[in-house]
């Protein structure tokens, strides 16, 4: 069996450095033009320069996705754009739009190429054309079966990636036009509204006025809400299909989330090839740690069968939120045995907390002291991004994350 590459998303510099950390062979992101994701932070040639090189001193890969569907309009700055991701070194481009993908072949021949889920790649046929037009990898869409994942993979030779865990639209492969006429942004070109996660309530044609839930619950229902895709129990099934990427969705999503989703499936991949008797013993531990970070309930999605209400999450839009980010590990200074943070949640003395490891197993500690950046005892940490040190007697390494259970509302 061939080993699938662990594909993260980077939506900005620190979320690169930290799927790489955590454990992603490869990354991808987004410039400031042409990419379907504008609320995410984005690189700028600079910063993609930057990540790049760090990505590939780690031997990691980053793919830059290039896969608005373009206008007219589009087109005159698109060559250029191509032109800059070649001479940075990029590992590939992601692009669904067929115009886009002929700019690409004609512009920077050598540069792979890789096709989108956007471009609902539903069937073997498809992924043969992609094939023969010179594409050297495939993003299938959300929407396949396993049996119908592995026959197009017995009956194609391109690499094949899929998603594996995040957000699902409730739209075809994320082709949505709901944003556009309700919000008048373009989801196709990357400012999407996500009215798909809006409270909608019935009304019948000749009643207006007149407003029925939905579902049982008389504040409206959240009809297109989907819950979020998980695949870990099924990645030995994905493995044995011959998969050559598993991807996790999130470019808009927390440093705190890229670190803990990765970590869970490299563990759950490494089990799998070295040991693969322990992959369903490790399974409810893993499925805990996916737990804590902010998700609309799990759905195997369409893998197993089609999905069905239990699918949908009615109740309400928000993220299960289980526990909080508060902080990230600077430096470690052995003779002291403190560790230097960066706030990013406020916490307090006396707080039970969870440090987060890249490659080790979280480990629960009680906070007994905490000093600001001139050596002060304080009570809490309260600015954002504020420097402090804690006393911890065990050696963690810079990037490890710091979390906190939350606690149950009275």
């Amino acid at each position: 069996m061939k080993k699938p590459e662990l594909l993260a998303p980077a939506g900005n510099l620190e979320k690169l450095e930290m799927a790489i950390s955590f454990g992603a062979d490869a990354v991808y992101l987004g410039g400031k033009s042409f990419g379907l994701r504008s609320g995410a932070g984005n690189f700028s040639q600079e910063e993609m320069k930057e990540g790049i090189e760090l990505a590939h001193g780690k031997k990691a890969r980053v793919y830059v996705a290039v896969n608005v569907f373009t206008h007219n309009n589009d087109l005159a700055a698109l060559p250029d754009y191509l032109k800059e991701l070649e001479e940075l070194n990029v590992d590939g481009i992601i692009v669904s739009d067929p115009g886009v993908f002929l700019t690409a072949r004609n512009t920077v021949p050598t540069l792979p190429v890789h096709i989108s889920t956007q471009a609902n790649t539903t069937n073997w046929a498809a992924v043969g054309f992609w094939q023969e037009a010179g594409a050297k990898r495939v993003v299938l869409a959300r929407e396949l079966s396993r049996r119908e994942i592995c026959e197009i993979r017995q009956r194609s030779s391109i690499e094949l990636e899929v998603f594996v865990h995040g957000a699902m639209c409730i739209s075809y492969s994320g082709r949505c036009l709901l944003s556009n006429y309700l919000a008048e942004r373009n989801a196709n070109q990357g400012d999407c509204a996500h009215p798909c996660r809006w409270k909608y309530h019935l009304v019948e044609e000749k009643r207006p006025g007149q407003y029925w839930p939905v579902f049982e619950d008389e504040r409206g229902t959240y009809v297109f809400n989907s819950k979020d895709l998980c695949l870990l129990q099924s990645l030995p099934e994905l493995i044995d299909c011959g998969i050559d990427s598993f991807k996790i969705e999130g470019r808009m999503k927390s440093a705190f989330y890229v670190a803990s989703v990765v970590k869970v499936y490299r563990e759950a991949i490494d089990t799998i090839f070295s040991d693969s008797e322990k992959f369903f013993q490790k399974l409810p531990g893993w499925q805990e740690e996916l737990l804590k970070v902010s998700h609309r309930g799990y759905t195997t999605g369409f893998f197993h069968n089609k999905p069905s209400k239990e699918d949908q999450r009615y109740s309400a839009s928000t993220y299960i939120k289980n526990h909080d980010f508060i902080g990230v590990v600077i430096d470690y200074d052995s003779e002291k045995q403190e560790v230097l943070l960066e706030q990013r949640n406020r916490f307090f003395v006396g707080e039970e907390i969870e440090f987060l490891p890249p490659r080790r197993p979280f480990i629960k500690w009680s906070l007994d002291s905490i000093k600001d950046d001139t050596g002060a005892e304080i009570e809490s940490a309260p600015h954002p991004q504020q420097l402090v040190t804690i006393p911890v007697p065990f050696r963690l390494e810079p990037g490890t994350i710091m979390r906190r259970a939350r606690q149950e509302e009275s």
